[in-house]
């Protein structure tokens, strides 16, 4: 998969440890997830954020573009060295890389935990991560592509929810972008909050939002970057589509791959029993014009269609620069006529 390069640097900042305690719902168990469900507090002006780097190496000179992002949102950015590590295509080692996400978790002090970048390595480190800890001390984890990893592993295994969101060292925040995390993050979107659809893939990528199967459906939001959701079954570490609403996205792959991947995940995953299939922008996915290939709407429709379940390409996700912020585990809608989300209750606590 080739990962657009979402870098921008500053100095360390000194952490304590310490533990929170537990912040479950009143929900029963979720089917799919051994415990609980779990929505961690809200931000607030003031709050201190954690940058950390899960899976590759960032770029210190682009590091500052995450500490502008988090200041200009009103949070603390706070780092340790770790986050400048780099060992070949990874920002450190497995252990380098766990520890300091575990050693956020852990801190009372933080607030929540903003992913750096995604790139390869979060499936490396999903074994090496104290769940127990992490269930403990449940607190926001935001990050999108690679983080799908991390976002479904703490899921499943603990049932915190997690957020698929903007990755800290993207070009400066949208205003859309931006204000969506404050909607999802720091708890301002009312109980049943509209996501709003950016035409942005009329301008920048030439593809309009266009319904695959017409139709309303509700369920639980899951998913994430096709490529990683490939990367999850057979492990422990896979979710259930069964009765959920299914979002998914990639970038930098031909058409013929997104059929493989769709291929696999029909095969070896429930998606065909989900309840609909919100599809966000696979920026760089179309064939070169002279490759002999099917169109990337063209393989999405011939994949999907069959399922009869409601689906529809294009809303405001993927490596884009409007992006939404999904929260995994929370109740929402879809609408693939008029290409609308609705989240059904708040996101947080």
């Amino acid at each position: 998969m080739q990962r657009r390069d979402f870098n921008k640097m500053m100095t360390v900042a000194p952490l304590g440890l310490g533990m929170t305690p537990f912040a479950h719902t009143s929900d029963k168990i979720l089917e799919n997830c051994t415990w609980s469900r779990i929505k961690p507090h809200p931000w607030k002006q003031g709050d201190k954020v954690a940058l950390v780097a899960p899976g590759s190496p960032i770029k210190p000179e682009k590091f500052d573009n995450a500490v502008k992002n988090l200041e200009n949102l009103g949070l603390v950015p706070v780092f340790t060295d770790t986050v400048f590590k780099k060992y070949g295509y990874l920002a450190g080692t497995d252990e380098e890389r766990s520890a300091d996400l575990m050693h956020h978790f852990e801190n009372k002090d933080i607030k929540g935990i903003w992913c750096l970048r995604g790139g390869y390595g979060c499936t490396r480190i999903l074994s090496s991560l104290d769940y127990d800890v992490i269930r403990r001390n449940p607190k926001i984890l935001i990050g999108y592509s690679d983080i799908t990893a991390l976002l479904l592993a703490i899921f499943q295994k603990t049932g915190l929810v997690g957020y698929h969101g903007p990755v800290s060292i993207s070009n400066i925040f949208t205003d859309f972008t931006q204000q969506q995390v404050k909607q999802i993050l720091f708890g301002q979107a009312e109980a049943h909050h509209d996501i709003p659809l950016v035409s942005q893939t009329d301008v920048v990528y030439r593809q309009s939002p266009y319904t695959i199967t017409p139709g309303k459906s509700s369920g639980t939001l899951i998913g994430g970057n096709l490529s990683l959701l490939v990367n999850l079954p057979r492990t422990a570490y896979a979710p259930s589509y069964e009765g959920k609403l299914v979002f998914i996205e990639d970038v930098g792959e031909k058409p013929y791959r997104i059929d493989r991947m769709l291929t696999y995940l029909l095969e070896a995953t429930d998606l065909k029993h989900a309840k609909g299939i919100i599809l966000g922008v696979f920026a760089d996915c179309e064939p070169k014009e002279d490759d002999v290939s099917l169109t990337l709407k063209e393989t999405l429709i011939d994949r999907l269609a069959s399922l009869d379940i409601p689906c529809f390409y294009g809303f405001t996700f993927g490596h884009v620069s409007d992006i939404c912020t999904f929260p995994i585990g929370i109740k929402a809608e879809m609408n693939a006529d008029t290409f609308s989300v609705r989240l059904l209750e708040k996101a947080t606590r």
